[in-house]
């Protein structure tokens, strides 16, 4: 009997929280705070004002651009052109230096003008590359900072925060390069509506023909 008595005082020990409600599941802690609705998530998150802009074809409309590329390609035919005379020169001192006998006083004479004359025409050649490729680096150098200087102040004015660059022109699908080029462009799909290059374009050139109006508001990421 006080053996039974024990045991359902023991029990009356276990099951006493539950019937107090404090061992209810409903009542056990969560794991963690309630998840936060959606659209309030989406309201506290800042937004972000996007643009697009192609750079490219910004480059291809920019007359000074042109003409300082037209004028530099018109120097380099020229400079080709007189490279090719001294190159005809030095064959034509070549040929008579096969006429005449080795080892004698006109023959190391002429040797000594053609290995001159071949020295300074690869000495000439190289450092006129090297100005041309110079001074087309400063022409794009020159005429990127200008677009980004205008992307900048337009940026600015209508508060958009990024702008991106990305590549309008259409895959050719019978260029192998253009494909390739064209399914790793960084921006898939952009809306119309937030593409500043016309303005740019006319920002730099005021009498550029007629653009599409500036995007108002931009794109908002969240």
């Amino acid at each position: 009997m006080n053996r039974q008595m024990a045991f359902v005082a023991l029990v009356v020990v276990l099951i006493a929280p539950v019937a107090r409600g404090q061992g209810s599941l409903k009542n056990l802690p969560q794991a963690g705070p309630p998840a936060q609705p959606a659209a309030a998530a989406a309201q506290a998150a800042p937004s972000i004002r996007v643009a697009v802009v192609d750079v490219g074809e910004i480059f291809k409309q920019h007359k000074k651009f042109k003409e300082k590329m037209d004028k530099m390609k018109d120097e380099v035919l020229a400079a080709e052109n007189a490279l090719k005379r001294e190159r005809d020169r030095i064959a034509g001192l070549v040929e008579q230096l096969k006429g005449l006998n080795v080892g004698t006083p006109d023959y190391r004479k002429l040797e000594a003008e053609v290995a001159k004359a071949q020295g300074d025409f690869n000495v000439n050649a190289q450092l006129q590359k090297k100005d041309f490729m110079e001074r087309e680096a400063k022409v794009y150098l020159e005429v990127y900072q200008e677009i980004e200087a205008n992307v900048k102040a337009f940026a600015q004015h209508y508060q958009i925060d990024i702008v991106h660059r990305f590549d309008g022109e259409p895959i050719d699908p019978t260029d192998r390069n253009r494909i390739l080029g064209g399914i790793t462009k960084p921006i898939v799909y952009y809306s119309k509506s937030i593409d500043i290059t016309d303005a740019i374009i006319k920002m730099i050139d005021p009498n550029a023909g007629p653009v599409a109006t500036a995007p108002a508001a931009g794109v908002k990421q969240r």
